[in-house]
């Protein structure tokens, strides 16, 4: 919950009438206060909270969960410490309402997915896991329907990473979907479009979209 607070508190400044260097830095600062509460809490627990600069040249694979506002600029800066990497994409891209809900991709015509592999030809860039409430993410079975996991990406090797990854959250083989390549992430990116109906209609509980067969 405090992470969505603070994407949600990022999302919002990024949409504040100023100029783009203020609202990352103000974004920025928030997602610090995040991190340093982050570390606090998890003092003793094995996790390492540090910078994004050493985060990404330390990992193996980086997952990408920041607001879909700022993802683009915020990775083109990571671009020495990605490269090679493998890149799960599970931001969304969008515009938003009054209510804070999301009502239009930001990048028509293409997807979040795509634009960073197009600024990050060298990133192996994998979509993934966008079209769900985040506590479905790392438990699928929570659900009384088993939800879909969609994977979109221009590499098998860094797709069968990511697939490796998804069993390890608890998804069978059965659940994940191969779309092909990073363009088809175009189509699950635009199911968060559906949200502020499907809350309205169903209240804020967990949810995520699946393929009847």
């Amino acid at each position: 919950m405090a992470f969505e607070a603070t994407q949600s508190l990022c999302e919002h400044l990024l949409a504040c009438p100023c100029d783009r260097t203020s609202q990352l830095s103000i974004a920025a600062w928030a997602l610090g206060q995040f991190l340093e509460k982050a570390a606090a809490d998890r003092a003793g627990s094995g996790i390492r909270v540090t910078g994004s600069q050493d985060a990404a040249g330390s990992a193996e694979v980086v997952i990408n969960a920041m607001p879909g506002s700022a993802s683009l600029d915020a990775l083109a800066g990571l671009a020495p410490q990605l490269t090679g990497k493998v890149l799960v994409d599970v931001a969304n891209a969008t515009e938003f309402d009054s209510a804070g809900f999301a009502s239009a991709p930001l990048y028509p015509g293409s997807s979040l997915a795509e634009e960073i592999q197009r600024a990050l030809p060298d990133v192996r860039v994998v979509k993934s896991l966008n079209t769900m409430h985040d506590s479905v993410m790392a438990d699928p079975a929570e659900l009384a329907i088993a939800p879909s996991a969609f994977v979109s990406g221009n590499g098998a090797d860094a797709k069968k990473v990511v697939g490796s990854l998804l069993a390890e959250l608890g998804w069978p083989p059965e659940w994940i979907t191969d779309l092909g390549d990073v363009r088809t992430a175009r189509v699950p990116e635009a199911f968060v479009l559906m949200v502020s109906g499907l809350v309205r209609a169903l209240g804020p509980v967990p949810f995520g979209m699946t393929i009847a067969r």
